[in-house]
């Protein structure tokens, strides 16, 4: 006696037209949980097969410290708490929210990002998370990535933000980003995993379905060939700068090769 087959099928028609821009009526119908499951999935599918679509275009390893944050004006009762969401290419990274970080708020978060070929620009968004509301998003940029880290440079910029103040009058945030060839060297390690915003089963907020994101779980690339990093240049550094995560000065000599001067400057800068 056969039995059915579990979990969801989707044909090969449905996910060409989402791919071509043309949603199904009940893609995002609140419904029974069979359909928000059918729908997760689905999403889950098509980023699945756009990241292997662009698999064998990416050109190397975007790094980027959010750094801080300078706010013109502080939306709501009390102070905010604000996150970052990063986007590159196709994939978004998220910072931790900063607990009453108001109009001055600090993340220190390092993303090691792969970059597609043809991505020029960052997306960034800062949002004030909320406890019984949407989260609201308070200011925004589109941020071309500088030529000069194509050269093994490093570069920190205060890059202006856009809100409710006008275009370029919310404030700034600090970044600062460089680049290497290959992989990120933490991949499938402790790099950021991508996510893809997909409804949450079941859950409104005012009336609205609210989104929750979802990991995207990628093939591991090889490990990559890591240059030994001498443990008396490492101390030295560490010793310099006592105010400074050692994971991230573990992640600056690797994207450095090991060379002690190139994290000096590298560190100098960030700090």
């Amino acid at each position: 006696m056969s039995t059915a087959a579990s979990g969801p099928k989707f044909s090969g028609d449905r996910i060409n037209k989402l791919i071509l821009g043309e949603l199904p009526n009940d893609f995002l119908r609140v419904g029974p949980r069979s359909q928000s499951d059918s729908d997760q999935q689905l999403a889950i599918a098509l980023d699945r097969q756009l990241n292997s679509s662009t698999a064998c275009s990416v050109v190397g390893c975007l790094n980027i410290t959010i750094e801080q944050a300078r706010l013109v004006k502080n939306y709501g009762i009390t102070r905010m708490d604000p996150y970052v969401r990063l986007r590159v290419g196709h994939h978004s990274y998220e910072t931790k929210t900063d607990p009453n970080g108001g109009k001055n708020p600090r993340w220190n978060k390092v993303v090691q990002c792969l970059l597609p070929a043809g991505v020029n620009s960052i997306s960034v968004e800062i949002y004030d998370e909320r406890s019984f509301t949407m989260d609201e998003l308070i200011a925004w940029a589109q941020i071309p990535i500088p030529a000069a880290i194509f050269s093994g440079q490093t570069h920190e910029e205060w890059f202006p933000l856009n809100g409710k103040q006008g275009e370029g009058a919310e404030g700034a945030i600090n970044l600062v980003l460089s680049y290497s060839a290959g992989p990120p060297l933490s991949y499938g390690l402790s790099a950021a995993p991508p996510v893809v915003m997909v409804p949450r089963t079941g859950s409104t907020i005012l009336g609205c379905r609210s989104y929750t994101p979802v990991p995207i779980y990628q093939t591991p690339l090889p490990p990559p060939q890591i240059q030994n990093i001498s443990a008396d240049d490492l101390k030295m550094v560490e010793e310099m700068f006592p105010n400074m995560d050692k994971d991230v000065i573990k992640s600056v000599f690797q994207a450095n090769n090991g060379s002690r001067e190139a994290v000096i400057n590298s560190l100098l800068q960030m700090s």
